[in-house]
């Protein structure tokens, strides 16, 4: 299939990107038949110093990096699989099957994500973390999510330990390899490996907050590689889009390989691989990458058949995705989404035993908000008892949820749960311990009011408010972080002796599930 852009209508998307994204400022581009059809530069890179925003301004592509890493192992190493025994030397502790290298790349290790350990280590969200913090994070880890090749689970840590089992393999820096192998060759002039985020290119300001709350310069002390660290201007990023429409009949090609279609361990066709994921847009087949940072928000999207690509990257928190994917439909002349309003009594909460997480559902105008994992997901009403949408099938009977997450290859079932408010936080006050991750768990309780604290190798993180959404289900607000998106909601099961004492808690989020503290006094 191949469907002639509409300029005009491309133009009116972009000319409304700038309102639809308020904030300081941003840049978008659209790569067409390898031809740069369109590009947009607005509002400011430092707000302060009155510094415009332009298409050779350079910023955190943060997640979007992720790919490089793996283009980088993909061109170095000719089997993967031939470093598979370099994963254990930085899994010292695990227990069970360690995973593959390819299997880092492709996010199915089962690991939990060294970002959303950092919470539980107790960082503050504006701390520094260092290269040196990364590694000693990483060994403590004992257990996983699941047996490798199994399921999906997005984790930071897999391209973290791809980068050094990259560098120690050729005996060469990440940062060398980048330029001289990807970014040289696809015409990136200015791209650079710049993994230290208190230090960003061209005097660039990452600002959080909202057009109602104001803008604020982010703070940032995270020291990443592999997962993330790249810095590139628009003009990079395009000229990246266009090599991949040179090579695009090459089946060795960089890009092709990349985004060869990945599975898992049984077969099933998987979604994510190779540091890209995949997705459909108007039933057309979509690879690309989203990113964030606190202060930046980025995405890159390509469609392969009809040889289109959109860039947006703002240094702000605003909503690139939704920005890239307008673009694709604008461009392509794809119709509306339908949405319809759900009806009530879908609401509801519901508990996932199995993986220790909480299931939320929030009828709205658009349809219904499944709010599990680390994403909300916008499901449309199939009848009365069923949902779907992006992926995600629900179905509803008198026991319960069936949950269908088709992309990671998981089913689960999850079982309503009795909201409660007001619960009395007293017997859960006192300090805990994790084995797990060598780290204390505090939880005060007083007047009323319920709160949680987390301490351990990195420091003493603050206090968190801690409340009840049903009988021994609690839920821990971590709104900021070291990363971001931060974690969001940890969910906190209780479970209770004969005597109703507690004794042990569970506390888990998306990116960190099933972690047993068990209480010290």
């Amino acid at each position: 299939m191949m469907t002639e852009v509409d300029m005009a209508a491309l133009e009116r998307a972009l000319d409304g990107l700038p309102d639809r994204l308020r904030g300081p400022g941003g840049v978008a581009g659209v790569v067409y038949k390898g031809r740069v059809i369109a590009r947009r530069a607005w509002g400011y890179a430092d707000l302060a110093a009155r510094l415009p925003m332009t298409a050779g301004t350079r910023l955190p592509i943060c997640s979007i990096s992720k790919q490089f890493t793996c283009a980088v192992l993909l061109d170095q190493v000719a089997d993967p699989a031939t470093l598979d025994g370099a994963v254990g030397q930085f899994l010292p502790q695990f227990q069970g099957m360690l995973p593959t290298v390819q299997q880092l790349a492709d996010n199915q290790s089962g690991l939990r994500d060294y970002w959303a350990l950092t919470v539980l280590q107790g960082a503050a969200p504006e701390q520094t973390f260092a290269r040196s913090d990364a590694l000693p994070l990483l060994a403590r880890m004992k257990t996983g999510h699941f047996a490798p090749g199994t399921s999906y689970s997005y984790c930071n840590a897999n391209f973290r330990i791809l980068a050094e089992v990259i560098e120690q393999a050729t005996g060469r820096a990440l940062s060398d390899l980048l330029v001289e192998r990807i970014f040289a060759p696809a015409g990136m002039v200015t791209a650079a490996l710049l993994p230290d985020t208190r230090q960003t290119a061209d005097g660039v300001v990452g600002y959080e907050g909202t057009d109602e709350t104001g803008h604020i310069p982010a703070q940032n002390g995270i020291y990443w590689i592999g997962d993330a660290g790249v810095s590139a201007a628009l003009d990079d990023m395009l000229a990246w889009e266009g090599f991949i429409d040179q090579t695009r009949d090459d089946p060795t090609g960089l890009y092709n390989r990349l985004s060869a279609p990945p599975s898992f361990a049984n077969g099933a066709p998987a979604f994510y691989g190779n540091g890209l994921g995949r997705m459909t847009i108007g039933g057309l087949t979509v690879t690309g990458h989203g990113g964030a940072l606190r202060g930046f928000r980025c995405k890159r999207l390509h469609v392969a058949s009809e040889r289109l690509s959109v860039v947006v990257m703002l240094n702000h928190e605003a909503d690139a995705h939704g920005a890239a994917v307008g673009l694709i439909e604008a461009a392509l002349g794809l119709p509306a989404v339908p949405h319809a309003p759900c009806p009530p009594d879908w609401s509801g909460l519901a508990m996932d035993d199995m993986q220790g997480l909480l299931v939320r559902i929030t009828p709205g105008p658009q349809g219904l908000t499944l709010s599990y994992g680390s994403e909300e997901s916008l499901l449309q009403v199939m009848g009365d008892d069923q949902a779907a949408g992006g992926g995600v099938h629900l179905q509803r009977s008198a026991t319960g949820l069936v949950l269908r997450r088709e992309e990671e290859n998981l089913t689960l079932t999850a079982r309503p749960l009795t909201p409660t408010t007001g619960a009395d936080g007293g017997p859960l006050a006192g300090r805990y311990w994790s084995a797990e991750l060598d780290a204390e768990l505090l939880i005060t309780h007083r007047d009323g009011a319920t709160f949680a604290g987390f301490q351990g190798m990195l420091g003493q993180g603050p206090m968190e408010r801690m409340h009840a959404v049903s009988p021994d289900i609690w839920v821990i607000s971590t709104r900021r972080s070291m990363d971001a998106p931060a974690p969001g909601d940890w969910t906190v099961q209780v479970p209770r002796g004969t005597d109703g004492v507690v004794s042990d808690l569970v506390v888990g989020c998306w990116l960190a599930r099933g972690i047993t503290y068990r209480r010290i006094c």
